[in-house]
C-alpha cells in the first residue's frame, strides 16, 4: 500500500489535496489508522489519482468524476462516455457563450472614447522628499505585474492630483496603493504609467535625505536626485480605475506582529486546491482581534483561503513590525494596512476553496 506521502509524490496532488478528496469522497483511501489517523492507498489508487487530475484540469464538477472513478473500472464504460461527452459539450456550449459576449463587448470598446486620454497628455512639474517617495515605491513595487498579455499592468500608477502623488501597482490577483506628499503642482489631476524598470532605476536614486524633482513632459517621465537622473518613456495604455476597487474599512480586524505571524505562515499548515496550484494559507479573526491559521481539518466555510507567497510578499512590503490583518467573507479581498497610516496598504484577492 502507499502512505499518503507516496500518493502524493506518484499522483502529483498535494497531501492536502488528497486529504480534501478524501473528504469529499472523491478519493477515499484504502484504510485509516485508527489511531494516527494516517491514510493508506491500494496500488490501483494511484490510476485513480492521475485520472482524477487530468478531470479537474478538464474542469469536470466532483459530482460527475465521483460517478466517473466508481464506474472507470466496470465492464459496461457507457456511463462514464456519456459524462465526458456532456461535459465536453457544456465546455463547447460555454466557448461558444464566451465568444458572442466579448465579440459585443469588443464593439462597444471600438465605439467607447478613452475618457483617460486627457490625463496622460501633460506637463508636470513637482517636488517630493526622497525617504517618502521611497517608502512608497518600495509598499507597491511588489505587486506590479509581470504577464506579458497585461502590459499596462506592468509598471506603476503615478496618480499626481493636489498636494499627494498616489502610486498603484496591481497584478489583478493583488493591489497595493500608498502615496507621498508633493510641492509645486497646480492641482489638476494627471496619471502616467511608469514601466517596472524605470520605477527600479527611480528607486535607486532615492537614497538621500532632500527633496528630489519629478517631472512628466506627455508619454515622458524623470526623476532628478542632485546631479543624477532616470527618465524613460511611459506606457501608452490606460490603466483601472483603481479607486473603484478599493477596499472598504469593514470586516474584522487583527493586528498582527509581523515577525511572528510571517514564522508562523512559513512552517504552518498549508492548503493547495488543486495539483500545481499555489499553497494556501486559510485564516480567520478571533473575537478578541487575533489573527489564526486554520488547519487542514477545520473545514468553517467561513475561513478565508489566500495565496501564502502574496501575503508574505504583502507583509514584507508593508514596513512595520505590526500591520493591521482585515478579513470579511471568502470572497472579499484581504486587506493588509499599517497602523500609523492606513493611506498605505495593499489587498489581496482570495482563493476560493472546494466545497
Amino acid at each position: 500500500m502507499r502512505s499518503i506521502g507516496e500518493m502524493a509524490r506518484d499522483s502529483g496532488l498535494g497531501v492536502s489535496t488528497l486529504r480534501f478528496y478524501d473528504r469529499a469522497g472523491v478519493l477515499v483511501p484504502a484504510w485509516v489508522d485508527p489511531v494516527s489517523g494516517y491514510r493508506w492507498y491500494e496500488p490501483e489508487q494511484l490510476e485513480e489519482a492521475l485520472l482524477l487530475v487530468r478531470l479537474r484540469r478538464a474542469g469536470m464538477p466532483l459530482p460527475d468524476i465521483r460517478l466517473v472513478l466508481a464506474s472507470w473500472s466496470g465492464a459496461d464504460t457507457d456511463l462514464v462516455r456519456k459524462l465526458l461527452m456532456a461535459h465536453l459539450c457544456r465546455l463547447e456550449q460555454g466557448l461558444s457563450d464566451a465568444r458572442s459576449e466579448f465579440s459585443a463587448l469588443r464593439a462597444l470598446l471600438d465605439h467607447r472614447e478613452n475618457a483617460m486620454t486627457s490625463l496622460r497628455i501633460a506637463t508636470v512639474r513637482l517636488s517630493s522628499a526622497a525617504p517618502e517617495l521611497a517608502a512608497a515605491l518600495d509598499a507597491v513595487r511588489f505587486a506590479a505585474s509581470t504577464d506579458p498579455e497585461l502590459p499596462m499592468l506592468g509598471g506603476v500608477l503615478f496618480d499626481i492630483e493636489g498636494e499627494r502623488l498616489h502610486v498603484v501597482a496591481t497584478d489583478r490577483y493583488r493591489m497595493a496603493v500608498a502615496q507621498a506628499g508633493i510641492a509645486g503642482h497646480d492641482g489638476s489631476r494627471v496619471q502616467v504609467i511608469v514601466p517596472t524598470p524605470l520605477v527600479d532605476a527611480m528607486r535607486a536614486l532615492l537614497d538621500g535625505e532632500g527633496p528630489v524633482r519629478l517631472s512628466v513632459d506627455g508619454d515622458r517621465v524623470t526623476l532628478e536626485a542632485e546631479d543624477r537622473q532616470a527618465a524613460g518613456a511611459c506606457l501608452d495604455h490606460g490603466f483601472p480605475d483603481y479607486r473603484r476597487l478599493l477596499p472598504r474599512a469593514t470586516g474584522r480586524r487583527a493586528v498582527v506582529e509581523v515577525a511572528a505571524f510571517r514564522k508562523a505562515l512559513e512552517t504552518g499548515p498549508v492548503r493547495s486546491a488543486e495539483a500545481g496550484a499555489p499553497d494556501l494559507s486559510v485564516l480567520r479573526v478571533e473575537d478578541g482581534g487575533t489573527a489564526t491559521l486554520c488547519t487542514d481539518g477545520d473545514a468553517d466555510p467561513n475561513h478565508v483561503a489566500v495565496n501564502r507567497v502574496y501575503l508574505l510578499d504583502a507583509l514584507a512590503a508593508g514596513g512595520r513590525d505590526r500591520l493591521i490583518l482585515e478579513l470579511g467573507t471568502p470572497t472579499v479581498p484581504i486587506a493588509i494596512r499599517r497602523p500609523d497610516d492606513e493611506s498605505t496598504f495593499s489587498i489581496l484577492m482570495p482563493v476560493r476553496l472546494e466545497d
